[in-house]
């Protein structure tokens, strides 16, 4: 076991989130697929702590229900009042029955770009150090606003926090502020949390406070500063967390870039944390890959798709296509203008092309569905050609029905397959064919009925139009003279 690994994990999430006007807890609200709160867990985790503790308080309903899908592990204590964050922290402490022995660490639940590489230095300089807490801090552009950090001039040791409102002309001109993230010696902050005061202008328990209060004792307060200073950002409004997702996108695509995927466009390319790459792969401009989507080597997507939860094989090219929850085989071709529906599932070679929708389907090897169609809850099998504008009618008005089109088939342009129907291989139907019984193999069906023409139609019934006109001169003409 690691020395520097946490006995705890605190993560303050109570608060509402006023100024983000909205009806979701500020925690949950999402970027590059996960919430705020399930940013901070991902990187908690990564310090393998004995035990995580996420303090709920506003809309704790949704806030617990959450956490329970995404890390079901996490343990939850409630700050019914928000009386401060020191407050907050005692309320962790003691769902984890007091004080800790070992290192607790306390982190804020809307820190999303946050890492758990900056949290393991924070832990490790906290253990070589031998410090009571350290804080991390940040070394910013901007200072306004943020509470600084005073060192002592001699041994660098942390002296004091200073809030802006209170700082003097010397104080102001510091760059290095206070992120809100601690790590504490447990016992030592259970104790000193017991001593902080509520005589402020907010009445609250601040946990900043503890620091003088250690520091005071005799103990040792250090810091940790943090590689970038973008990661301690918090989220207070959607301007911020705009701000955010905007960052941790550029962060992921240049992950993706340096492992050797082709990102033609950073600029309007928008990923999850969850999406994964093998090399060569090609993005385009305009995409969205989301949720569980993973992109083969060499496969080729966008420009103008978004992809959820689907996997394109190794070659396979997808283009201006809404996909979800759906599988591209390998050298498969898609689009443009296509929309796979969930238990969409494209073999090797195959084709899915303009204006295809398909749901619950699975197309064969080399199968090729070119143009203007809708497949659902359907088996195709190798290498058969579906014609233009056909349907597979798979709903009565109650119950869903599945259409089986054997391999080697071709099917004419119009035709409605009205499920339960099976086709079966080397057959053929005619364009035009409204097919209800079963096909069998190597048969041609046709449909449809039977071309009867009315000569003389239009003179009789729109005497005088354009068309009995056009149909009177073309009856004049010598046959062969059009």
């Amino acid at each position: 076991m690691s020395a520097n690994r946490p006995a705890a994990v605190v993560v303050l999430a109570a608060g509402e989130g006023t100024r983000m006007k909205s009806a979701t807890p500020k925690v949950l609200h999402e970027l590059c697929g996960r919430s705020l709160v399930g940013h901070v867990l991902a990187a908690a985790r990564e310090l393998e702590p004995e035990n995580l503790v996420v303090v709920v308080g506003h809309a704790r309903e949704k806030v617990v229900a959450h956490l329970g899908e995404i890390d079901p592990g996490v343990r939850t204590a409630v700050q019914a009042e928000q009386n401060g964050t020191g407050h907050a922290v005692r309320m962790g402490l003691e769902e984890l029955g007091g004080g800790v022995d070992g290192t607790v660490v306390v982190v804020c639940g809307d820190t999303p770009l946050l890492t758990g590489e900056t949290l393991k230095n924070l832990a490790a300089t906290h253990t070589t150090a031998g410090n009571a807490v350290t804080v991390l801090t940040a070394e910013v552009p901007d200072a306004t606003g943020y509470g600084r950090i005073v060192r002592d001039g001699v041994s660098g040791a942390v002296t004091a926090i200073v809030e802006h409102k209170d700082a003097d002309g010397s104080q102001l001109a510091i760059r290095e502020i206070n992120s809100g993230v601690f790590a504490f010696d447990g016992q030592l902050l259970a104790d000193a949390l017991g001593k902080v005061r509520t005589d402020n202008s907010q009445g609250e328990e601040y946990l900043t406070d503890v620091l003088g209060i250690l520091r005071e004792a005799g103990h040792r307060v250090g810091a940790s500063i943090a590689g970038d200073h973008r990661e301690i950002a918090g989220i207070n409004n959607r301007v911020q967390l705009a701000e955010a997702r905007r960052i941790l996108n550029d962060r992921l695509l240049t992950q993706a870039m340096l492992a050797g995927v082709s990102i033609i466009d950073p600029a309007s390319t928008w990923v999850d944390v969850t999406v994964t790459f093998e090399r060569d792969a090609i993005v385009h401009p305009g995409t969205q890959l989301q949720g569980a989507t993973h992109l083969a080597e060499g496969a080729e997507v966008g420009p103008n798709s978004r992809l959820n939860d689907t996997r394109v094989g190794a070659g396979a090219r997808v283009d201006n296509t809404v996909a979800n929850n759906a599988e591209v085989g390998p050298q498969a071709n898609v689009g443009p203008f296509a929309y796979l529906r969930p238990g969409t599932c494209i073999g090797l070679k195959a084709k899915v092309g303009t204006y295809v929708e398909t749901k619950n389907a699975t197309i064969g090897e080399g199968t090729k569905i070119p143009h203007l169609s809708y497949v659902g809850d359907a088996t195709i099998g190798e290498y058969s050609n579906i014609g233009a504008a056909s349907v597979f009618v798979n709903y009565d008005g109650k119950d869903k029905h599945h259409t089986t089109i054997g391999s080697h088939c071709r099917t004419g342009s119009d035709n409605m397959f009205v499920a339960p129907v099976t086709i079966g291989d080397g057959a053929y139907t005619a364009a035009g064919s409204v097919i209800t019984k079963d096909v069998p193999p190597g048969s041609l069906a046709v449909a449809r009925g039977q071309q009867r023409n009315i000569e003389g139609w239009v003179a009789r019934k729109r005497p005088g139009s354009a068309a009995a006109k056009a149909a009177e001169v073309a009856s004049r003409e010598p046959e062969g003279e059009a």
